[in-house]
């Protein structure tokens, strides 16, 4: 058996090896991703430069395309917000005309039965206004608007100045957040 006369495990040649590299005060060279550590020509640092660049351009890009995204979805989901219930307002609209040709058919008689139907009448008005909805304002005489008006049909004008404007409103145009969600139709003068 042999006898070391310090306590180290290791055999005396590999135990000399370990020391001289422990006290060895240069680096041969150091290891680096692509290898041993030698100096950069101008062609490489252009090169890396270059893909620096066009990596920051990607990125910025990338950023603003999401920006947008995210932007375009809040701007979406505010617009949905703010027409979830139009399809069923529309359904309500030809109950407020029934509400408007009874108030017209009572109009001459002066009964209890008047009252109660405009206080229906009124309160279904709130709440349809409630929920964004409005009348379109439009009186007989006004310019005939392909946009907001659906020309049902078209009579002589009782007069020069009414030729091609609305001679008559035969049902009542509404809006949704100033969205048009029925055309007004009316008759022109021709």
């Amino acid at each position: 058996m042999e006898n070391h006369s310090n306590d180290n495990t290791l055999p005396e040649n590999e135990l000399q090896t370990a020391e001289g590299a422990e006290m060895s005060d240069t680096p041969t060279a150091y290891d680096t991703q692509g290898g041993t550590d030698q100096p950069v020509t101008e062609a490489e640092l252009s090169r890396i430069k270059d893909e620096l660049a066009e990596m920051k351009d990607k990125y910025l890009r990338l950023y603003s395309d999401f920006e947008n995204f995210r932007r375009r979805t809040a701007r979406e989901k505010l617009e949905l917000i703010q027409t979830a219930n139009e399809s069923t307002l529309k359904q309500m609209l030809p109950v407020m005309d029934d509400f408007e040709r009874a108030e017209k058919s009572f109009q001459n008689s002066n009964s209890k039965d008047l009252e109660g139907l405009q206080l229906i009448s009124n309160k279904f008005r709130k709440i349809l206004e409630q929920n964004g909805v409005k009348p379109m304002e439009l009186s007989s005489g006004s310019d005939f608007n392909p946009e907001l008006h659906e020309a049902i049909s078209q009579v002589p004008a009782p007069s020069e100045e009414l030729k091609g404007k609305v001679v008559e409103v035969v049902e009542k145009g509404y809006l949704l957040n100033d969205k048009i969600i029925r055309h007004a139709k009316v008759v022109i003068g021709s």
